[in-house]
């Protein structure tokens, strides 16, 4: 060994040929190099151990030898004292590896490399992937190390672990900013995607090679479902997930992420998908997709077993969903617009304000409702529930319209305020069935959206562009029927019988003036005096003027009833005995019961 001011005249040397290296490689090979330059060892190695597979490998070797043979580059910890110097976090020291009986790994290759002294040194380092290192040095010939050697080793590993220090700290600035400029790329190119006009498949599509898990696009507005790739490819693959997103899985992949945003709930959580062919376990959350601080999108991600929760991650997913919301705002555009357009069209039709057949028939074209061929209305009015949010109207037409498509059913829908307007084409004469199938799934999946059941008339076939104003007086008279006797669901014109044709006789000022004038005076006398004659009355024309099934039907005695009878005859001078005098009586009791209960504000 060198005397002590050569050592440490030498360090100088020593640190520069370490730090002489480009990367972490380089670096290992420049220490191992100074190290048996400088302390006098023939041989040297750097070895990670990987305590939990029980293995020490060689990561880089320096060994002058001119005979090239295959070399032992993986020991058992079991035989390598690596382990020992990094528990004991001292140097492990072998005087003569060819007798020594604690290592029978060293002892069988000194005799095959002709090499006698070991030292093992620990260091303070990891190598690049994590795992723990040591310095292996070797003498041909049986060496005593003193204190000042080992001091001097130690010093030589120092430095080493402190460059290779900082080249791991200089590896992680360079993946930051490549990651940071990638980050940038990706926002650039994403905006690109959405500005060019591509669409929301497109733009997920990219995503897939952007983000390392697997997501789906939520459109409200458009009520679509789009996905990069299977969150779970073992249980369903890439293709049929695809395909699943179209049926049911989609609707409950959309309905998770409503109930997860309404909840304000951000972490991810367990989610079951299920269409009766298939269940499905995933982990999920929900990003929010915001226009005016309204949420009409979102993006579901399904985290893999090791997601990344960095800065550049967050920034990366800040860049997708601003990107989504830009894209989630032109459906939202075309969405308002087209309703909007399609519902003053649809009122401008039924309120016979048009002029042009012709023209209205065109625009309807465009919008996508074809007036010259038959088709069945069907009018949905929503029920009054307190506490409702904003945007019901726009749920309930993407539910409509997701049941129409998955009853394969051409179904035109037009928001009306509080309802819904379905034309469903007539392909043949009578064809009910289809318009009332719809209609029944309508109202079930409406029954989640108000936690009851809507007003759904089934009404008449339209075939020209006069008989839709029709139509619609007609099922908007069925509503006002359905309202005032507190019925709900599914319900056609010959659910009531003549009382359609009641209520609009109701409306004019002619019928109302027979009422007052037949039974106004019994009406007002009863308000007045709180006496049931009115009631009397129609219980006596119901019994058919039989005084004892009269009586016996409300409770009471027969002189009672003759008594009142009696006194409506003084009174008001009501004779029911004869034909026209029941009859223009009953009459006026049943359009008095119309227009009481059927005083209800039309749409």
């Amino acid at each position: 060994m060198a005397d002590q001011v050569s050592r440490l005249s030498s360090l100088r040397e020593v640190a520069s040929q370490i730090d002489s290296g480009g990367d972490l490689e380089s670096l290992l090979r420049g220490l191992v190099l100074a190290a048996c330059e400088h302390g006098g060892w023939a041989l040297g190695s750097i070895m990670a151990i990987d305590a939990p597979h029980g293995e020490a490998h060689v990561v880089v070797r320096h060994d002058p030898t001119l005979l090239r043979r295959p070399l032992v580059n993986r020991w058992e910890l079991a035989t390598s004292p690596a382990l020992i110097a990094l528990q004991r976090n001292e140097p492990v020291y072998i005087r003569d590896a060819r007798v020594s009986d604690e290592f029978p790994g060293y002892r069988k290759e000194a005799f095959e490399r002709d090499y006698r002294t070991v030292l093992v040194l620990p260091m303070s380092s990891v190598d690049s992937e994590g795992r723990p290192m040591v310095l292996n040095v070797i003498s041909r010939d049986v060496t005593d190390v003193s204190e000042d050697d080992l001091a001097f080793m130690s010093i030589i590993v120092h430095l080493g672990g402190i460059a290779v220090e900082r080249e791991h700290r200089l590896r992680a600035q360079r993946q930051a900013a490549e990651q940071m400029r990638k980050a940038l790329q990706t926002q650039t190119a994403l905006l690109h995607e959405v500005l060019s006009g591509g669409s929301t498949a497109a733009l997920a599509a990219t995503l897939a090679g952007l983000l390392p898990d697997a997501v789906a696009v939520v459109d409200f507005a458009g009520n679509t479902v789009t996905a990069s790739r299977s969150p779970a490819p073992q249980e369903i693959g890439d293709a049929d997930w695809q395909r699943a997103l179209g049926g049911q899985i989609g609707a409950q992949l959309a309905a998770a992420a409503r109930e997860a945003l309404a909840a304000g709930r951000e972490e991810a959580h367990s989610l079951r998908l299920d269409d009766g062919s298939r269940r499905l376990q995933l982990s999920a959350r929900a990003v929010a997709l915001k226009v005016d601080g309204q949420a009409v999108g979102a993006l579901v991600i399904f985290p893999g077993k090791q997601a990344a929760d960095d800065d550049l991650q967050r920034l990366l997913l800040d860049s997708v969903t601003f990107a989504l919301s830009v894209q989630m705002m032109r459906s939202v555009i075309r969405f308002r617009f087209e309703t909007r357009t399609l519902t003053e069209l649809f009122f401008e039709i039924v309120e016979r304000r048009w002029r042009d057949a012709d023209d209205v028939a065109q625009r309807a074209q465009h919008l996508g409702l074809s007036l010259g061929a038959p088709a069945r209305m069907i009018v949905v009015d929503f029920p009054d529930t307190p506490g409702l949010p904003a945007d019901i109207g726009t749920d309930c037409h993407h539910a409509v319209t997701r049941v129409a498509r998955q009853l394969n059913v051409p179904a035109s829908v037009v928001a009306v305020g509080g309802g819904l307007v379905c034309f469903v084409p007539e392909e043949k004469a009578g064809d009910q069935e289809r318009a009332a199938r719809l209609a029944r799934r309508v109202a079930e999946a409406l029954r989640h959206n108000f936690n009851r059941e809507p007003i759904v008339v089934l009404g008449g076939v339209c075939h020209e562009l006069e008989s839709y104003s029709k139509e619609w007086e007609r099922c908007w008279r069925m509503i006002r029927i359905a309202r005032s006797f507190g019925r709900s669901g599914v319900m056609s014109a010959f659910d009531f019988g003549p009382m359609p044709m009641l209520i609009g006789a109701a409306e004019s000022a002619d019928v109302r003036t027979f009422v007052d004038g037949s039974i106004g005076a019994v009406v007002a006398h009863d308000r007045e005096h709180g006496t049931p004659y009115l009631e009397t009355l129609a219980a006596y024309l119901r019994e058919g003027c039989r005084a004892q099934a009269c009586a016996d039907a409300m409770g009471l005695h027969v002189t009672t009833l003759r008594y009142r009878l009696s006194r409506i005859q003084a009174l008001f001078g009501i004779d029911p005995e004869t034909a026209d005098k029941r009859f223009a009586i009953e009459l006026a009791i049943r359009l008095h019961g119309v227009i009481e209960n059927g005083a209800v504000p039309a749409a």
